[in-house]
């Protein structure tokens, strides 16, 4: 199977350690490949709408931002860490989803993120762990992911590992490797069910994009979902 992961940040502080947990029953079974941010997308998302109007290949950022999507694409399983950062994922994270806005449902979707698999790891001190999750999650969701596990964490006292509480550092270890075998354990060569909210949001869009086309046949997310028989009877889920 093939794993994608992306890190929010390039440090190897508790969030690192976390993710490695979770990958270690995977490590000689599964081809894994990692993209560390900022360094793997360094610059920011400026807003020019070329990826929702002409082709997200002329993105000033495409050469970061098409090796990415290639690897989450033929993923089977999708992996996103982030520590929260003021309440929020990293800006390192933030950065990098702006990028793939044309990859919402209102846009162009791909169709082979209706069947994946995404686990979403987080951690903070006090607080902001569910809304740093909550950043990743709804951009996943409306890639048309339904399939999302979050496994996030707060605890109180120092931001090293070493300085956690045994108690609290054993609590973690427990609950990041049952999630990564039971991820382990899935029947990965049949798609992720597509859940009822990603389908109410995909058929609202598909309502969206058939009033788009009736005034403008060539706008060019209409013709993208016209391409695909999404305005007709077909559907990206099984």
């Amino acid at each position: 199977m093939n794993i994608t992961v992306i890190n929010g940040t390039g440090l190897q502080g508790v969030t690192y350690k976390l993710k490695e947990m979770f990958l270690e029953p995977f490590r000689g079974e599964a081809q894994i490949e990692e993209f560390y941010l900022p360094k793997d997308c360094p610059s920011f998302c400026v807003g020019c709408k070329t990826c929702f109007l002409d082709d997200e290949h002329k993105c000033k950022d495409a050469e970061y931002i098409q090796r990415i999507e290639k690897a989450l694409l033929s993923a089977d399983l999708l992996v996103f860490t982030s520590p929260a950062y003021v309440m929020h994922t990293t800006g390192a994270m933030k950065a990098m989803l702006d990028h793939f806005g044309y990859r919402w449902m209102p846009h162009r979707p791909a169709e082979e993120m209706f069947g994946k698999r995404a686990v979403i790891i987080t951690q903070c001190l006090g607080a902001g762990d569910k809304s740093a999750a909550r950043d990743i999650k709804d951009s996943l969701s409306w890639w048309g992911i339904s399939c999302i596990k979050v496994c996030r964490f707060k605890f109180l006292g120092d931001v090293k590992w070493e300085r956690i509480a045994d108690k609290k550092r054993r609590s973690m270890e427990q609950a990041i490797k049952s999630l990564a075998l039971k991820m382990k354990n899935l029947d990965y060569s049949k798609p992720a069910h597509t859940k009822l909210p990603v389908k109410f949001k995909f058929l609202a869009v598909r309502s969206l994009q058939t009033g788009l086309g009736k005034d403008n046949p060539d706008y060019t997310d209409y013709k993208y979902w016209k391409e695909k028989g999404w305005i007709d009877k077909k559907r990206p889920w099984k």
